[in-house]
């Protein structure tokens, strides 16, 4: 049965490529593969039953990004800092900036207001501000939760690789249990603390939003009251808004 929809929407990372259908307000479906074996078989197998007028595709990997150039070719609209998003941009290099990043401050922006601060839980972790003015103002990265465990494993002979879950206390009663506690409690105290930065330097606003996104944002926003709410489709809901406004220039709206 084939389901048809306005947008599909494409979000590729550095491991996985998320693939939403969506209607102008919401996403019907979604399905995903591994982006390092990315190629046209795998658009035939996952599509195949998706119809869609308008192609959306954020991308950090420009290898993916020109694969996906040749399968859809010129209906595929690339976000970029020079593309229309209903959002402004005060940055010294726009063109730097990550297209996930702009989609998430699209979202962010669109669906819960500003001033606000996305914080995606990738193989990166990003934070994502936008100022009271609805504008991209900048961020912050640091190592992601799986790049940090996985290292310490991979570069000490006697540490194990550990499943990341709830540290049952502070105080590890196995090795296994001790990374887990310097991970996921660790990583809430970094949180906390460039949350608490940040807002200092955004003049502490009343109203400020702080929503997360990304793998480990479920885990990670436990116990951080700071974080309002996680969306697990926040990116994908950027790339939505992004080509709606495509989408109605195009009909003439």
């Amino acid at each position: 049965m084939v389901t048809t929809a306005d947008h599909l929407l494409i979000d590729v990372g550095n491991g996985r490529t998320k693939f939403g259908l969506a209607t102008r307000t919401t996403i019907l479906d979604q399905r995903d593969a591994p982006t390092p074996s990315l190629g046209a078989d795998d658009f035939w197998k996952l599509l195949k039953d998706w119809k869609y007028e308008h192609i959306i595709c954020s991308s950090v990997v420009p290898q993916a990004t020109e694969v996906l150039r040749a399968f859809f070719g010129e209906k595929l609209l690339v976000l970029r800092h020079d593309l229309k998003m209903d959002i402004g941009i005060k940055y010294p290099n726009p063109e730097t900036i990550g297209p996930d990043r702009l989609a998430n401050a699209v979202a962010l922006a669109k669906l819960y207001g500003a001033p606000g601060i996305v914080i995606d839980f990738g193989t990166a972790v990003t934070f994502d501000i936008v100022d009271a003015d609805a504008c991209y103002v900048g961020g912050v990265i640091v190592p992601g939760l799986r790049l940090m465990t996985d290292y310490l494993h991979e570069r000490t002979a006697l540490l194990p690789q550990v499943e990341l879950s709830e540290p049952a206390s502070v105080i590890g009663k196995s090795t296994e249990q001790a990374i887990l506690a310097g991970a996921i409690i660790g990583y809430r105290g970094m949180i906390h603390g460039l949350l608490d930065a940040l807002k200092k330097e955004l003049g502490n606003p009343a109203q400020l939003r702080v929503i997360a996104t990304g793998g480990d944002a479920a885990l990670i926003a436990t116990g951080l009251p700071e974080i309002e709410s996680v969306n697990a489709d926040l990116t994908l809901h950027g790339l939505r808004l992004v080509s709606n406004l495509y989408a109605r220039a195009s009909h003439g709206e």
